[in-house]
């Protein structure tokens, strides 16, 4: 199945270098391109894509508020954002995950690990650069007092449930889980997938937000 993707960015010619490669890559289709967030909204609306490629600084509405809107929006449950920035500060991670991107990645992330990006994202994973995964978790250590999630969300998971929460909060894959703890990879996914319900998570990065602002997971604070 092809993945479609609509590619935004501000500057014309960014956009036509993601589309191309996007193009040339298989299994992948550039279905539309935008140049702000308004124009991504309405063109998310338009194509359906399965991935959009957002930019954060832009003109009208910025990628975080486009982001916000096409996360919210009930006609697009299937469309996923993948935040591509020049800047990695806290508060871009931190807000663009909140708004519901699915992952985040700097803008001189290598061609073949942006594809591999698309694809995971596309299959419902969420993906965040190692680099950004550290400015994330010392984001949620400077926060002293985390807004929580209501009790009865999280008094819902079985204690496998939690145990398995915790770990992906850590940032082990569907491998390391398995051998952690012991189970078939098939036994994972289906804990995966029962904490997406359960915590109504779009995807693996909306699931880490979920066990750092509950406070099931507290950082070390970076020294």
């Amino acid at each position: 199945m092809t993945i479609r993707v609509l590619v935004v960015d501000d500057q014309a010619l960014v956009r036509g270098s993601f589309r191309l490669l996007v193009d040339t890559a298989p299994g992948l289709e550039a279905v539309g391109e935008a140049a702000t967030g308004g124009e991504a909204v309405a063109a998310a609306r338009r194509v359906r894509p399965d991935v959009v490629l957002m930019d954060v600084r832009m003109p009208d509405v910025d990628g975080i508020e486009a982001t916000r809107r096409i996360c919210d929006d009930p006609g697009l449950p299937g469309v996923r954002v993948l935040i591509l920035t020049t800047f990695d500060l806290d508060e871009y991670v931190y807000a663009a995950l909140r708004a519901g991107a699915s992952g985040f990645l700097l803008k001189d992330t290598p061609p073949a690990d942006l594809l591999t990006a698309i694809r995971v994202v596309a299959a419902g994973d969420g993906l965040l650069a190692p680099s950004v995964t550290r400015r994330l978790i010392a984001e949620f250590a400077r926060r002293p007092e985390p807004p929580g999630i209501p009790a009865r969300d999280l008094g819902s998971l079985t204690g496998r449930e939690l145990e398995v929460l915790v770990l992906v909060a850590r940032g082990l894959s569907n491998a390391e889980l398995a051998e952690h703890l012991h189970l078939t990879m098939p036994t994972v996914k289906t804990h995966i997938g029962r904490l997406l319900a359960k915590l109504h998570a779009r995807d693996r990065a909306q699931l880490v937000i979920a066990a750092y602002e509950s406070g099931l997971v507290t950082p070390k604070t970076p020294r």
